[in-house]
């Protein structure tokens, strides 16, 4: 039985999926289990989808090294993105296993939000390969863990119409430290007038 890192309060709204020990690198799925958090399920699929087709891409955000940049990567304001087929093929399969499981339980596949997406590194596959001069080197595979829990979201917040420079006037006037050292400045200004004018 898998131990999920996330404790549920309404465990009946909640579907759950995992994998383990599964044989596919560890950074890829991190990056691309990232990318759908917080999605909803069926926006997921889709997403996974059109990154197998090259349509969009995985933003590359902690294990970027060397990774190449792409204008695809805008959408996520960030510059470096790849394709991962494996990863997408290896989460689409966990995330249909949590759509079975939530239509078992009587749950709206198109209501249920991703709120738990992990990846951790499993115990790392071993084997040799065989060099010049009768030396053996490891030859090493990072496979890795995966774990979904999807909820039935009723109520979705409505985002406001407003504009961005109708948003900023209705903000609070802001001062600064720097409007503050002015008028405070200013205020000495004018008390050394008044002085001025008195004597």
């Amino acid at each position: 039985m898998v131990k999920y890192a996330k404790k549920l309060r309404d465990y009946g709204k909640c579907a759950k999926g995992a994998g383990m020990d599964l044989r596919v690198h560890f950074k890829n799925t991190l990056e691309t289990a990232r990318a759908i958090r917080r999605m909803k399920l069926v926006d997921a699929k889709k997403y996974l989808n059109d990154v197998i087709e090259m349509k969009r891409c995985v933003p590359f955000r902690r294990y970027n090294g060397g990774v190449g940049r792409t204008n695809q990567a805008k959408e996520f304001n960030h510059t470096q993105g790849r394709w991962p087929v494996k990863s997408c093929k290896f989460l689409l399969n966990v995330l249909d296993n949590v759509q079975a499981n939530a239509e078992a339980r009587n749950l709206e596949v198109g209501k249920l939000k991703l709120i738990h997406v992990m990846v951790n590194r499993a115990r790392p596959g071993r084997r040799r390969t065989f060099k010049a001069h009768g030396r053996i080197n490891p030859y090493m595979s990072s496979p890795c863990h995966i774990q979904i829990i999807a909820k039935e979201v009723t109520k979705i917040a409505k985002k406001s119409l407003l504009t961005n420079a109708e948003k900023q006037k209705q903000l609070p006037f802001k001062i600064t430290l720097k409007k503050l050292i002015k008028l405070d400045l200013s205020k000495k200004r004018i008390n050394k007038n008044k002085k001025k004018e008195c004597n």
